[in-house]
């Protein structure tokens, strides 16, 4: 079974750059304290890192 994650955002996107925005949103990832459980594909684990300071992230 593939490796799942949970990200869970702890961080505010006001004020935030447009791209960093739309990873957020990509990742299922809407306000702070909201959180999603997502398959650790190379595509995601790329999103994960370029948001890394807006999320929290464990494994499942």
């Amino acid at each position: 079974m593939a490796e799942k994650l949970r990200i869970k955002q702890v961080r505010s996107i006001i004020g935030r750059p447009a791209r960093q925005k739309r990873t957020m949103e990509a990742l299922g990832l809407r306000r702070i304290n909201h959180t999603r459980e997502v398959v650790a594909t190379p595509q995601v684990l790329g999103m994960i890192e370029s948001v890394k300071h807006l999320i929290s992230v464990e494994e499942i």
